[in-house]
């Protein structure tokens, strides 16, 4: 292996066990845990980081771990749909950023540029998923799906905010 390689191996594990433990810390604090995932801060770093593959990987193996061990998050249709979601943070996130590391823009730019598309994309995925899961076992109802796309709606609302916030200061 080159030196590159194991330093990029050595961050993703770093990573894999912040997405790991972070939800136990907001998960003692019911204002914080119902509104934010801390999961998904660490893949979208190892996407940035140390590229596309290590992010997918850590996102996609993340929620479904921390299943076996935990029984939290649940296994259907959550986890499923938070390891679809977090493997597609990881991907777009690092591959948005190194196409756009190869024009000349400022880097905060770039990395709010492939934050925001990683963001939508990886909410679509989960809508998809999630969707497609209750749609194949028959659990779907209007409500499950007004409910979802609220959930979804009001956390994307929310990162919209953030982002503005840091924007304007």
């Amino acid at each position: 292996m080159k030196r590159n390689d194991i330093r990029k191996l050595t961050l993703a594990a770093m990573f894999f066990a912040l997405a790991f433990v972070l939800p136990f810390l907001t998960g003692q604090i019911p204002q914080i845990s119902s509104r934010i995932c801390p999961m998904h801060i660490p893949v979208l770093l190892c996407g940035f980081i140390c590229g596309w593959k290590y992010g997918f990987v850590v996102g996609l193996v993340t929620p479904l771990l921390r299943n076996v061990l935990f029984m939290i998050p649940i296994l259907y249709p959550t986890a499923i749909t938070m390891a679809i979601e977090l493997a597609t943070y990881g991907l777009v996130s690092g591959l948005v950023y190194k196409m756009l590391n190869q024009t000349r823009k400022p880097n905060i730019t770039k990395a709010y540029i492939a934050l925001i598309l990683a963001m939508l994309i990886g909410r679509a995925m989960w809508g998809l998923s999630y969707y497609l899961l209750t749609l194949i076992d028959g659990t779907l109802s209007e409500e499950t799906l007004k409910q979802a796309l609220l959930l979804g709606k009001k956390q994307v609302d929310e990162a919209g905010k953030l982002i503005v916030m840091n924007f304007d200061t």
